[in-house]
């Protein structure tokens, strides 16, 4: 087991570009804010239209996070042309702009939203234990969609976690949004270093509740547990499983995957029990290994929807974007 560099291992590279537009950089309050205003007042006619030039400017324009998303669906999909790797970029920008835009719509307004679901067997197999269970995720199409399903419909109570976001100022709008839809039964933190959260997260399992936490990004200064992606090395956050073994409590790998205009269908998998042995090292390699291949699973079934703008694999990229 390692430790996470401090900069977010999978967060999209900022530098000077950052420091020069400040707020108007693509990972400013700015956009935030926009994009909120936007879905929430705009009619629905203009939308298509509005997310269509938003996606050209930033495909123009976003040169790092471009190379990102080509080098890590050529993990996926294989190697291709100039022309075949604009068009898998530019898509992936596409479903992009279109979970978030459905996100801020979901936050601010009473539009309907489809959700059906798959695998409820896999539900069922952990929904009836007294204690509760790990939701496990990666960042795939809307992926706080998979998390709001259980306290909507079944009345249990989900605690969101979510990473930092790269401008605190950011990360305090979201707080501030999604407080102002939270229920008694939904409760979203930011991941932080203070041990007592941890606490917070076993005592709520022990109370039958949900921890809902991403799978796929480790958070930096975080434990790391090696494992493979596609073949490839890929470092997972120990977290998940290493709070599932503590608890007692199984994972449950859940995916929720855009369909269409505001419709989603949240595909649960089989649950992975993670066994405590005295090998410590090795029951959370072994429950971080069969994680691994849910994840590929989901991502090879919406791959433009695979939203890690990191280049993960530098080394094996191709040598023109």
């Amino acid at each position: 087991m390692s430790v996470a560099t401090e900069t977010p291992p999978h967060a999209p590279k900022v530098g000077r570009a950052r420091r020069l537009l400040g707020d108007y950089h693509v990972t400013g309050l700015f956009w935030y804010r926009f994009h909120q205003w936007a879905m929430a007042t705009m009619p629905d006619w203009t939308k298509g239209l509005i997310i269509t030039v938003f996606t050209t400017f930033f495909f123009c324009t976003i040169l790092n996070i471009r190379r990102a998303i080509s080098g890590n669906l050529e993990a996926v999909l294989g190697s291709c042309g100039f022309f075949g790797r604009q068009r898998r970029i530019y898509r992936t920008m596409w479903d992009f702009a279109w979970c978030l835009s459905e996100r801020y719509e979901r936050l601010t307004t009473e539009k309907p939203f489809e959700v059906d679901a798959e695998g409820l067997e896999h539900w069922r197999a952990v929904a009836g234990s007294p204690i509760g269970f790990v939701m496990v995720t990666a960042h795939l199409g809307a992926y706080e969609v998979g998390s709001m399903v259980p306290s909507s419909r079944e009345g249990r109570h989900v605690h969101l976690v979510r990473e930092p976001e790269v401008d605190p100022r950011a990360q305090e709008f979201i707080r501030r949004s999604v407080a102002a839809v939270e229920s008694e039964r939904y409760t979203m933190h930011f991941q932080h270093d203070d041990p007592l959260q941890g606490v917070l997260f076993l005592e709520a399992l022990r109370r039958g509740e949900i921890v809902a936490m991403q799978g796929d990004r480790p958070r930096a200064g975080a434990k790391l547990c090696p494992g493979s992606l596609f073949g490839r090395p890929f470092d997972f956050p120990a977290g998940p499983a290493a709070l599932a073994r503590t608890a007692g409590a199984p994972l449950l790998p859940v995916f929720a995957i855009r369909r269409g205009r505001r419709r989603y269908r949240v595909v649960f998998s089989a649950p992975i029990h993670v066994v405590k042995t005295a090998d410590r090292r090795a029951d959370l390699s072994e429950a971080v290994a069969r994680l691994g291949l849910e994840i590929e699973g989901a991502i090879r079934r919406a791959p433009h929807q695979w939203f890690c703008f990191r280049e993960l694999w530098p080394e094996s990229a191709p040598s023109s974007r």
